[in-house]
């Protein structure tokens, strides 16, 4: 795609506008023993789900919003989401004083769905998965003038969530190894390009669900590649790959795995007993990961990002249940 990619200098000048409106900054960057034992190497979780909306997305759309002209400010803004990015726009938006439409499938998240009608939003059930209700959101932002808000294809999104990995290198700067969630690869993108734009030698490896297979073919064929989501890790369900970000992550990501969603629902629980925080599951894929790659991360030091903590209910029951 025809757009610019975030440099050091962007996501430094980020920091500084997403730091007067989002609060608490720094998110905590925290070692747990029975994680470290569990792995048998230095675990550092990367604390996203203490933000206000519980997740990293909201870095990102502080960034985006605080720069929109005052016509798009006018217009208002629209998305689809199946739930952190909604509520990233949402927040962001009402934050600025801005009208914001946000498109989320049949059976959204209901707690993401309520927080996004909490800070503001117009919430509309658009279609059968996300892909679906990212379509009927193009098509109103074509038809009435809204600023549309993509969940990967914005340098101005890439850049302010990049400001996470600003975050861990200033209080851990021999972090060796940075492993992150993809959903549509925002995340990872400006992971890396913070990451290695300050540590060339800094390994940063994405993980997705083999049930949401998308962003991984696409990255390990260098073709966008669609793929039906079938996880249920809403934050990681997304069927067809994001070029913007894609194009990023084939340049500078080290490795990208994927987990199963038994996988995902083991670090929920694992997350919950060493760390003593709530993830989603989306959130703990960094986890399930690392546990994948035990042998090859033995010894070194490794963030681990929590990207997110907007679990639902009956997803909770059934993840302890299990």
């Amino acid at each position: 795609m025809d757009l610019p990619i975030p440099t050091l200098h962007d996501v430094l000048s980020a920091r500084p506008l997403i730091q007067r409106h989002l609060a608490p900054l720094p998110t905590p960057l925290q070692r747990y023993p029975g994680l470290d034992q569990l792995l048998g190497a230095q675990i550092y979780v990367k604390h996203e789900n203490h933000l206000p909306t519980c997740a990293f997305k909201v870095r990102g759309g502080i960034n985006l919003v605080a720069q929109l002209s005052q016509e798009e400010r006018r217009n208002g803004v629209i998305a689809a989401s199946t739930g952190n990015h909604g509520q990233s726009v949402a927040y962001a938006a009402q934050r600025f004083g801005v009208p914001a439409i946000i498109g989320v499938p049949y059976g959204a998240n209901p707690g993401k769905v309520a927080a996004m009608r909490g800070f503001g939003a117009d919430v509309r059930e658009l279609g059968e998965d996300f892909d679906a209700a990212r379509l009927a959101v193009e098509q109103l932002a074509a038809e009435h003038g809204h600023r549309y808000v993509h969940s990967g294809n914005e340098p101005l999104l890439v850049a302010g969530v990049a400001t996470y990995a600003l975050e861990i290198l200033e209080q851990q700067p021999g972090i060796e190894v940075i492993i992150v969630p993809v959903g549509g690869g925002s995340g990872a993108a400006g992971t890396c390009i913070a990451a290695k734009s300050i540590n060339p030698a800094i390994q940063v490896i994405g993980v997705q669900s083999e049930a949401a297979p998308a962003a991984f073919r696409s990255w390990q064929s260098g073709e966008l590649a669609q793929v039906r989501s079938q996880t249920f890790a809403e934050g990681l369900a997304t069927g067809t790959p994001f070029a913007y970000p894609q194009q990023i992550l084939r340049e500078r990501l080290d490795d990208f795995v994927l987990v199963s969603d038994s996988a995902l629902r083991e670090a929920v629980m694992l997350l919950i007993e060493h760390a003593h925080t709530l993830p989603e599951p989306a959130g703990a894929a960094s986890l399930a990961a690392a546990l994948l790659l035990r042998e090859r991360l033995a010894g070194r030091k490794i963030a681990i990002i929590l990207s997110g903590g907007n679990i639902s209910l009956p997803q909770l029951r059934g993840i302890l249940g299990a």
